[in-house]
């Protein structure tokens, strides 16, 4: 069953859900949805503050990859976390406007905005939502990115993890992401080398709609 759950009061969360920075606290965060570096321009719905909301036990799992990636000297860099179904409705609304294409050059170069539902790089769910699947990268002591061949959120298929169109350096860092990544339970997704699910996720089959401030 699939549900879509809503929390009015302000700054509240539901029960299972803790922002990210009482975990990690020297995570590097650059959620880039509640400002106008992204694909659509603009902030997006539910997104009223820079702040990463994740389900606990995702959170917790998370930190145990911190911990292993200092010991490297390196940290880890979130793009984004739970994400509100009105923001999904948002990309939707977006995608279907075909007249706006302000960030094409940046986000989606090679792919005509009216292929991108085909494509499947915008859709009318998000794991997001049930709020155990990341967005992130690998940053240096200094927090500079690691070479990753494309940014984040490039419409590409440069962007699948086992893409050999991207430097061999990237597809080494993208190969230790993911292995990291899976040694504390989360699943990569095939098609974006930054985004992973918690293989147990607490909520799989709820998708939540509470903004996130």
């Amino acid at each position: 069953m699939v549900l879509c759950l809503s929390v009015s009061a302000q700054n509240e969360l539901p029960d299972g859900f803790i922002r990210l920075s009482e975990v990690i606290h020297d995570i590097h965060v650059d959620l880039r949805y509640s400002s106008q570096d992204n694909f659509l321009g603009r902030p997006v719905a539910g997104y009223l503050s820079p702040v990463c909301v994740f389900s606990l036990p995702a959170a917790e799992a998370l930190s145990k990859v911190q911990l292993d990636l200092k010991k490297e000297g390196l940290k880890l860099k979130v793009f984004d976390t739970y994400r509100p179904q009105r923001a999904v409705d948002d990309f939707v609304r977006w995608a279907k406007n075909l007249k706006d294409t302000s960030m094409k050059k940046i986000y989606y170069p090679k792919v005509s905005k009216s292929l991108l539902f085909k494509h499947g790089y915008i859709a009318a769910r998000s794991g997001h939502t049930r709020g155990s699947t990341v967005d992130l990268t690998l940053v240096d002591s200094v927090g500079k990115e690691l070479d990753m061949g494309t940014p984040w959120d490039f419409f590409s298929p440069k962007s699948w993890p086992s893409s050999q169109a991207v430097p061999e350096q990237a597809q080494h860092n993208r190969t230790f992401l993911r292995q990291i990544m899976q040694k504390h339970g989360f699943i990569p997704y095939e098609a974006e080398w930054w985004h992973f699910t918690l293989a147990h996720e607490p909520f799989p089959n709820t998708y939540f709609d509470f903004p996130i401030q």
